[in-house]
Parts: structure tokens; C-alpha cells; sequence
């Protein structure tokens, strides 16, 4: 049975790393797939998707406002049947895009599979994952660790000087050198200013 699927995490999880794996496994076993990327995160070039490891692959970019069950039919008509359709950045989705997507399921019988941050620098939630928090069938963590040992939970924002920011727009296109991933503790230590954190000082993935 077709599903929706939220893998969520902190920054630098390897999010991406497992979606391209998990379309490697459907094309592998003959099946076709589709991965569907915002075009406003185009660091590794518009429709791409690459992971920090180095692993890519070309998916389709779509806009906010976009109807994504629309785009999936139009695949289907053009290209044939298709059997797992995968979202990478998910946060970034609208309300309305996420139900498109529930309709992909429930009504095309294909299962999605989204991939995303679930909250922003502010420890806020985003719209996307907001609505996938409620409404996907299956929901997943992809943990990480921070700096401290402990698991990362939360992503700061940070500027030239390592400092945490507290004020600007939530969507901000960035990796390692704006957003470092740390846990609860250490969330509200840098929040309160108490001391830096070096962007060189990666997370690495943690397995479940």
C-alpha cells in the first residue's frame, strides 16, 4: 500500500545521501522514479540534487506555487508508469503541496517519500514539514550529532564570526558556512550568546 513518508532531521543528517539511495534501490530493481526539488535551492544547479559525499542526480525543480499532483500526472502521461515519487528540501512545500502529494498517494497509488528540516534557525517549524508532521503516514528521524557528542535536534543560523543569529528571513539558501547543527543544550547556550561555533565543525551521520 502506497504511502506518505516524512524523513526528517536536523542539517547535514545526510538527508539527501538517503533519498539518492533510496531512488538508487527502485531504479536498480527496474523501477522508475521522480525527484522533485525546489528551484529556489539551487546550489548545485537548478532540478539537481547532490549530497555533501558527493553522490547526484537530476530531478525535476518546481515552484512554490506549483501543483504538484498536476506535475506527476503530466510524468505519468509523458514517460510511463511511475512507482515512487521523492521530495528533496521538503520544508520548503506550501500547505496545498503536501495535500498534492497526499493525493499522489491516495488517489495514484504512489508512494512518496519526503526529505526535509523539521524547524528553522528559530526553532520554529516550517510549512512544509509542519504539514507533513501531520499528515504523512509514516515519520522518521535521521539523527545526527552535535559538536557536544550529544544528538543534534535543533540548526542555528550562524554569521562570519560563528555568532548565532536571531532575526531575518526564514528561508536563507546556505550550507555548512551558515548552519551548523547542535543539540537542545547547546541551542540555548549559543542563542544566548554564550560563545561560537566554528561552521568547519561538521556533523557527522549517526545511525539509527
Amino acid at each position: 500500500m502506497a504511502k506518505l513518508y516524512f524523513y526528517y532531521s536536523a542539517m547535514n543528517a545526510g538527508k539527501t545521501t538517503t533519498l539518492l539511495q533510496s531512488a538508487h534501490n527502485y531504479r536498480e530493481r527496474g523501477m522508475r522514479t521522480a525527484i522533485l526539488t525546489p528551484r529556489l535551492d539551487h546550489r548545485a544547479g537548478t532540478g539537481v540534487v547532490a549530497s555533501r559525499i558527493g553522490l547526484r542526480a537530476d530531478g525535476q525543480a518546481f515552484e512554490r506555487d506549483q501543483d504538484l499532483e498536476a506535475l506527476i500526472r503530466a510524468d505519468i502521461a509523458a514517460h510511463g508508469a511511475l512507482h515512487c515519487v521523492l521530495v528533496d528540501e521538503a520544508q520548503f512545500l506550501s500547505r496545498a503541496q503536501v495535500w498534492q502529494l497526499s493525493e499522489v498517494v491516495d488517489e495514484l497509488r504512489i508512494p512518496v517519500l519526503c526529505y526535509g528540516l523539521r524547524t528553522d534557525f528559530r526553532g520554529e517549524l516550517f510549512e512544509g514539514s509542519q504539514y507533513l508532521l501531520a499528515w504523512a503516514d509514516e515519520l522518521t528521524e535521521i539523527k545526527t550529532i552535535c559538536h557536544s557528542g550529544k544528538k543534534a535536534t535543533m540548526t542555528v543560523r550562524v554569521d562570519e564570526s560563528g555568532r548565532a543569529v536571531h532575526d531575518g528571513p526564514q528561508v536563507e539558501i546556505g550550507g555548512n558556512e551558515r548552519y551548523i547543527s547542535v543539540s537542545r543544550k547547546e541551542y540555548k547556550k549559543v542563542m544566548r550568546g554564550e560563545g561560537t561555533i566554528e561552521p568547519l565543525q561538521q556533523t557527522l551521520p549517526l545511525s539509527n
